[in-house]
């Protein structure tokens, strides 16, 4: 079956069901390759450059994994037939970067804001960060700090930051949300068949999922772990690019 995938979308298949496999045995031994490879929030002690990048490889389950290789591979090969392997590479890249970069947005400027309450609140933000980066998980964390400050419950704005310098965004959604943009701008009329049996066009459907992940986002649910931004800003970068492709290259759009 991977004879007839284009090479980009092949590659980038392989390379995601490799550090998913990875994930899982290295995890048996205490490497904690999700938090590593995934990317924390700009600002949190944890954040590391080369997260923009590796965050698009790694998934957080078997289901999360199949859905976004499934529609990756299905779509993604087609516009990389469509518009050859470099420009494929590029959109890919470019979507993911859009779905990094608003999903950190809010949450970004929230922890920026939050390090300057709890400063003025007389709590030294490099302790905290220290305490962060050198426990093991959130819970031992939260023990140590409260250690440290001898408190007997954690504020809210200390717990908030802590959480969400922990918190990680990971998945090729981002980028897959950007495919599903770019083919419903190429081929608004293209039939899916929804549940395998009620024909959808495509710029229903697509268009549909952008305003459900959009009113999610909106939500702002603290116990929802769908990186819905992600999704929007993916979405987005993925349709201006086509748009902007078709009207300066018409040898390619039409």
């Amino acid at each position: 079956m991977l004879n007839n995938v284009p090479q980009v979308t092949k590659n980038l298949l392989i390379i995601n069901i490799l550090v998913f496999i990875l994930t899982y045995l290295l995890g048996a031994k205490g490497l904690d390759l999700k938090g590593l490879l995934g990317t924390h929030y700009i600002g949190s002690p944890l954040f590391q450059p080369f997260q923009v990048i590796t965050h698009m490889f790694a998934h957080d389950g078997f289901w999360h994994i199949l859905m976004n290789m499934w529609l990756f591979v299905m779509l993604g090969g087609y516009l990389e037939r469509l518009w050859g392997p470099k420009r494929f590479f590029i959109f890919f890249l470019l979507c993911g970067f859009a779905a990094f970069l608003l999903q950190n947005t809010i949450t970004a400027f929230d922890i920026f804001s939050l390090k300057g309450k709890l400063s003025a609140s007389g709590y030294d933000v490099s302790t905290v960060n220290y305490y962060i980066k050198n426990s093991s998980d959130m819970e031992s964390c939260f023990t140590e700090i409260a250690k440290h400050y001898q408190l007997l419950t954690i504020p809210d704005d200390l717990a908030y930051y802590v959480a969400n310098s922990y918190s990680t965004m990971l998945g090729a959604s981002g980028a897959v949300f950007g495919v599903l943009a770019a083919f419903a701008v190429l081929f608004p009329n293209q039939e899916f068949l929804l549940y395998f049996a009620l024909p959808v066009k495509a710029k229903y459907l697509v268009g549909a999922y952008f305003v459900f992940e959009l009113y999610m986002a909106l939500q702002n649910n603290p116990s929802d772990r769908v990186a819905h931004l992600a999704h929007v800003g993916g979405a987005i970068m993925g349709a201006l690019i086509v748009i902007y492709w078709r009207k300066t290259d018409r040898n390619q759009f039409y």
